[in-house]
């Protein structure tokens, strides 16, 4: 699968600031091979004057062929409505400190750059889940995450309840301070630290952590992404959070009921032919280096 590169998309990290060396590479590209740049209105005060700013992506009617994203791992979550929006693949290029998702940096980008004019990659399809809230059986809250979905108990130390179930059937129950429903691209972020297994990113699966659960028996379990989760919710001292890719998204009461599915829709990543998964785990995760 190839594209010709006119239509770029561009990203930033708006917590930055204005980076002036974002800004001369554009600069600098933009130059030699004039390609069309477009923003949304949130990343155009961090810009130069040359990226056309998109003022409504739904009734955006440019074809994009890629978007450049310019920060670390929490911009480039950012903006996967960008990309599903537009159906451009994303490529991340690294300004932050770990950079998992980022395929290139700025020191290699120009090395990157002819490696897409020469159309040395590929196109790299991610699962995304879709999470939906219900409270009195009625849906409240509906979003996709890339990542995960996080039900967490909030600041009081106190256990919550959690209850468990496979398409309606029951698997656990357990006490803990939150759960996480992870896809196999967020394997490697909040589900790795609360002892989850990391999977390859095309695998068709959701990993379930409880987090800080009271029993050592209750571990990390994978489930195949053709099922439905679901997640009751119960002995909520008080309101407990409901997180979507890091980001708190609602206020959680007692039984209420998360339901994670796969996404129908897919996030499509540019990964560049001198690298692959698992060069990226050794050199940025230290995994497995004799």
């Amino acid at each position: 699968m190839g594209f010709v590169m006119k239509n770029i998309g561009i990203s930033v990290n708006p917590h930055l600031g204005k980076n002036t060396a974002v800004t001369d590479l554009l600069t600098k590209v933009k130059k030699k091979y004039d390609f069309n740049f477009y923003c949304q209105a949130k990343s155009e005060n961090f810009l130069p004057e040359f990226v056309c700013v998109i003022d409504d992506i739904d009734k955006f009617n440019k074809k994009l062929d890629i978007i450049w994203v310019f920060g670390g791992d929490g911009t480039i979550l950012h903006s996967i409505d960008f990309s599903l929006k537009t159906d451009a693949p994303v490529l991340g290029i690294n300004l932050g400190r770990l950079g998992f998702l980022a395929d290139t940096d700025m020191s290699e980008f120009e090395k990157s750059l002819n490696l897409l004019i020469n159309k040395k990659y590929r196109i790299q399809s991610r699962m995304l889940l879709k999470a939906s809230l219900k409270r009195e059986g009625k849906l409240i809250y509906s979003a996709c995450a890339l990542n995960d979905a996080v039900i967490y108990k909030g600041t009081v130390p106190h256990l919550i309840k959690i209850k468990v179930y496979d398409n309606k059937r029951f698997v656990l129950e357990t006490r803990c301070d939150g759960i996480i429903a992870s896809t196999p691209t967020g394997s490697t972020a909040y589900n790795l630290s609360a002892g989850g297994p990391i999977l390859s990113p095309v695998t068709e699966a959701f990993v379930v952590s409880p987090l800080n659960p009271h029993l050592l028996s209750v571990r990390p379990l994978v489930f195949p992404a053709s099922i439905n989760l679901a997640f009751l919710v119960h002995e909520i001292v008080e309101e407990a959070i409901l997180q979507l890719d890091g980001r708190n998204v609602f206020k959680l009461k007692d039984k209420d009921e998360l339901f994670v599915k796969s996404d129908s829709r897919k996030v499509n990543f540019v990964k560049l032919n001198n690298k692959n998964f698992f060069q990226i785990l050794r050199k940025k995760m230290h995994m497995g280096k004799s």
